[in-house]
């Protein structure tokens, strides 16, 4: 099952866990989470970019058991943010991680030079080895090769 994970280093602005039974009675799980992306002054080019307050980081999986049918995380922005430049130079990483807070796998996203008010990155359907924190259930945002936001789930039996 799929549980909701604290954000790091931010508090989660919303979550959503629901329990689906299939007619093959195969437990489905999913968790959705958000949490605010922080004011941040990066520099591109030479000309220096700002990201408002205003944007939010959304991690989304699916799944069962050890299984994640569906994970994608990306980036939503409102009011005055969403007229901004947006997001430079950035990638999205999804982070496995064991009950012993052990990173075991890293799904490393590709980097887009290009600017974008709303990245945006889906994972490969997947079976993990081991229960833990999936901080694949943790999405991690960069931008300009630093991390900016992250926001995680916990995978339990």
């Amino acid at each position: 099952m799929f549980a909701r994970y604290r954000s790091r280093p931010f508090t989660a602005i919303a979550s959503a866990c629901a329990l689906l039974l299939t007619s093959s009675s195969v437990a489905q799980a999913g968790a959705v989470g958000s949490t605010p992306v922080r004011t941040f002054e990066y520099s591109v080019g030479g000309m220096t970019m700002k990201v408002p307050t205003g944007c939010a980081f959304t991690h989304i999986i699916r799944g069962g058991g050890k299984k994640i049918t569906y994970q994608n995380a990306g980036v939503d922005c409102a009011f005055v943010a969403a007229l901004g430049t947006g997001f430079c130079d950035w990638r999205i990483d999804f982070t496995y991680e064991d009950t012993d807070n052990r990173t075991y796998r890293v799904s490393r996203g590709r980097t887009h030079p290009e600017c974008k008010i709303d990245p945006m990155r889906n994972n490969s359907p997947q079976t993990l080895p081991r229960y833990g924190k999936a901080c694949a259930a943790c999405a991690h945002l960069h931008v300009n090769g630093v991390r900016r936001v992250s926001q995680c789930h916990h995978i339990t039996k």
